[in-house]
């Protein structure tokens, strides 16, 4: 049996999805549904349970030893969330408590971080684990924050040799796109907001630049296709010795200019783009560039390829953005 917290949403379904296909059928989805069509994720797979989150601690307790491993995926996910009390039951306290069980029970823990923990960027985006390393970040806003926190949690106990899962391992999603995020209103990908007013033939604003040497359109994020992050987990999933915190993301880092165009030219346009201020309100927080350094997770074994951005974003939205259905 494997579980995965967060199972109905973006990643989390896509996981699910890529699971099922491997023959894995006693596969177990926590999440909550809510009242629109975020059950359409999940539309085309057979699960064991669907269990909401407040039954999550009696599942647990019947269970003790039918876990294989928890794909936790579940979190407050908007960079935008004031709630910090919100957000650290979800990111922090959550996380801590599946680690104890999974500590405890002898069940492989594989969870999401965020490549927000790396704040301005400043320092760099390098994977590091170590206590000493994570030290050194200073996330910009809560979410970023509480996954960071996390992740140092996670750090000590490795450190101090307390009792760990068998393996464990975190991965600091980038920017990530790709089918069943349409529930996620404003958070959806940039993708998947340029596609109708694309097909439309209608122009997309972007944010303007405020910083100087980068032009309107030239802030850089590493966009990657969410099918490379879930590839990436199911190759941890695969290889149960390999544990550590791992960048999931393409290195390559690509503006939001390309990006844009890159969905233009998937539906038969020439790019139609505008810019508009960064709203007041995030723009200190506004990060100009991110870009995943991949070193550990390659030197750990996992070397398949990032899809570029032209063939992710066509790939998106030519089989599933301009289709009927476009749920994976």
């Amino acid at each position: 049996m494997i579980l995965i917290t967060g199972g109905a949403g973006f990643i989390g379904s896509y996981l699910v999805a890529a699971l099922e296909e491997r023959g894995l059928a006693d596969l177990v989805v926590c999440d909550q549904l809510g009242s629109d069509d975020k059950w359409r994720n999940l539309g085309k797979r057979e699960l064991a349970a669907l269990i909401t989150p407040e039954a999550l601690p009696d599942f647990l307790a019947a269970n003790p030893k039918g876990i294989d491993a928890i794909f936790h995926m579940g979190a407050s996910s908007s960079t935008t969330e004031r709630d910090a009390d919100l957000i650290i039951a979800s990111n922090f306290t959550l996380s801590q408590t599946l680690w104890d069980w999974c500590a405890a029970t002898g069940t492989r823990f594989i969870y999401a971080s965020s490549a927000a923990t790396y704040g301005e960027g400043d320092g760099g985006f390098d994977d590091d684990g170590s206590s000493a390393g994570l030290a050194k970040l200073q996330p910009l806003n809560a979410y970023g924050w509480s996954k960071h926190l996390f992740d140092r949690r996670v750090a000590r106990l490795v450190e101090r040799a307390a009792t760990c899962p068998p393996q464990w391992a975190g991965l600091k999603f980038f920017n990530v796109y790709g089918p069943n995020e349409y529930h996620k209103g404003g958070q959806k990908s940039v993708v998947a907001q340029v596609f109708p007013r694309a097909q439309a033939g209608e122009t997309f604003r972007l944010f303007r630049s405020h910083r100087e040497g980068i032009p309107d359109g030239g802030q850089k994020r590493d966009f990657v296709y969410v099918r490379d992050v879930v590839d990436e987990m199911i190759w941890l999933y695969d290889h149960p010795a390999v544990s550590g915190l791992f960048n999931a993301g393409t290195g390559a880092a690509r503006s939001f200019a390309d990006l844009a165009a890159a969905v233009y030219r998937a539906v038969g346009r020439e790019p139609m783009i505008d810019f508009v201020d960064t709203p007041i309100e995030i723009r200190d927080k506004y990060q100009y560039f991110t870009e995943a350094r991949m070193e550990r997770v390659r030197a750990a074994g996992f070397t398949q390829a990032a899809t570029s951005l032209e063939d992710g974003v066509r790939d998106y939205v030519q089989k599933f953005l301009a289709t009927a259905d476009p749920y994976r």
